[in-house]
């Protein structure tokens, strides 16, 4: 079975970023010029994914006006014989056939992945949550879609989580078949740090059978009220054999404020044109933080009136 699916859920309402999530999508927050969402895209084509399924809400038109042809902006930069923008744009709108599913409200990954059910039938599909970017010569999807077509089953990317993060990840109890492989023997939702049953989390990238739907839905309503695909994950995983794989790569959880800030740094230091400028920059700044302790330091240095004197 090979992989030629992809869904990107992108129906969130963002939270963390209002008020600028309140008439924008977060998936399409930019790093530098680049929305989010793009890179997620850009890596389920490089993994070799042929149809892509984006899962959208009430007041994401942003996201799909983004990946369609823009006729009006691309007569002005043709007119201004500016090529290089044109070229751009248009490579925008022609990077690979994608769908949109409307998901009328918010109410779990689960039910949003439930949303592409018709169209994914009884095909083999990997999920991209739509605000982690993951930075690898071999793209993280690839790697799991790798996996699968060894294995023939569904297979999670995991990382280690910070103790402290534990409770907003799905947390897998894995029995190690290798250095980066794991196969699944439970995952529970958003467990307390003490009751966590390891470090390693379920990230946004998975590679999934056909079966999960109908997991999904014997599932039903999970934590927070919302179905959860963690618990569709444990479901299947009574009738079949799950993995979950330890990727290799940087990644960028944009969805949290610092992330978010992280991955802007890092692009931007990745950038011939902007890395030595922000590098200057990041000195100055460094620079000016040391100041106040190196004043206090000096201070502290120097003799008292009364030792002057005597």
């Amino acid at each position: 079975m090979t992989v030629k699916k992809a869904l990107i859920p992108a129906a969130g309402l963002g939270t963390r970023f209002l008020p600028a999530t309140k008439s924008m999508p977060k998936e399409m927050l930019p790093i530098i010029d680049t929305p989010v969402i793009h890179y997620v895209v850009e890596e389920a084509i490089a993994s070799g994914i042929e149809d892509i399924i984006i899962i959208t809400g009430r007041g994401k038109r942003a996201i799909e006006d983004y990946f369609d042809d823009s006729p009006e902006l691309e007569m002005h930069l043709a007119k201004k014989h500016n090529t290089e923008l044109l070229k751009l744009v248009r490579d925008v709108s022609s990077l690979v056939d994608i769908h949109y599913i409307r998901q009328k409200e918010p109410n779990g990954l689960g039910d949003a992945v439930l949303r592409a059910e018709n169209h994914i039938g009884d095909e083999p599909f990997a999920v991209l949550l739509g605000d982690d970017i993951i930075v690898n010569d071999k793209p993280c999807t690839a790697q799991l879609i790798e996996n699968f077509e060894k294995y023939g089953r569904s297979t999670l990317a995991v990382e280690e989580v910070p103790y402290e993060k534990l409770s907003s990840y799905g947390i897998i109890k894995g029995k190690p078949l290798c250095d980066s492989l794991y196969m699944l023997e439970d995952i529970v939702e958003k467990p307390s740090p003490e009751n966590a049953p390891s470090n390693l989390g379920a990230i946004g990238r998975y590679v999934f059978t056909p079966e999960i739907f109908d997991c999904i839905k014997e599932a039903g309503t999970g934590v927070g009220n919302e179905i959860q695909l963690t618990d569709g994950i444990r479901v299947l995983n009574r009738s079949q054999i799950i993995y979950a794989c330890r990727f290799k790569g940087k990644r960028f959880d944009t969805g949290d404020r610092l992330g978010y800030v992280k991955s802007i740094v890092d692009f931007a230091l990745q950038n011939e044109n902007l890395r030595e400028d922000i590098l200057e920059y990041l000195r100055e700044i460094l620079e000016a933080e040391k100041i106040p302790e190196q004043g206090k330091a000096d201070i502290m240095e120097e003799p008292s009136v009364d030792k002057i004197t005597t």
